[in-house]
């Protein structure tokens, strides 16, 4: 991996203090939690089913702690996405964000962009259902 600055900073209008994003951090962090597993549990689970690329339990802590680490590869993205039982996407949107501050939701339109905004607030279980109903209307995989 090609090292790189562990956070790009920004500085608010209102602030000038740097602010340090951190939304692939806080995701691995709130799903590991929400899985209530201990960091050596989860690291075993951090495997690239493709290439067998594993992700450490000492970077996995720095991740989590907020020390300096090398941002991650595709290999370690898809590592950290079956620990996380979670959609490669929702690991790249995350690692985009927090490293290179790429807004996932730069391409969309400001309708859809609003939506999505709103997902954090609806409950998992809601989600769930709303995701099926949009399946039933454009199937995974239709993007048309």
């Amino acid at each position: 991996m090609i090292p790189m600055a562990p956070n790009d900073t920004t500085t608010s209008a209102n602030s000038p203090t740097p602010e340090r994003r951190t939304a692939f951090a806080d995701l691995v962090k709130s799903r590991r939690a929400e899985l209530r597993m201990g960091l050596d549990a989860f690291a075993a689970r951090a495997v690239d089913p493709v290439t067998g690329v594993r992700v450490t339990r000492g970077w996995i802590y720095r991740l989590e702690t907020g020390e300096t680490i090398t941002p991650p590869q595709v290999e370690e993205l898809r590592a950290l996405a079956q620990a996380c039982e979670l959609p490669l996407e929702a690991l790249q949107d995350a690692a985009g964000s927090q490293f290179h501050g790429v807004d996932p939701l730069v391409g969309g339109s400001s309708e859809a962009k609003a939506y999505v905004r709103k997902l954090d607030s609806i409950p998992a279980d809601q989600r769930e259902r709303l995701l099926r109903l949009i399946d039933t209307l454009v199937p995974p995989g239709d993007d048309t």
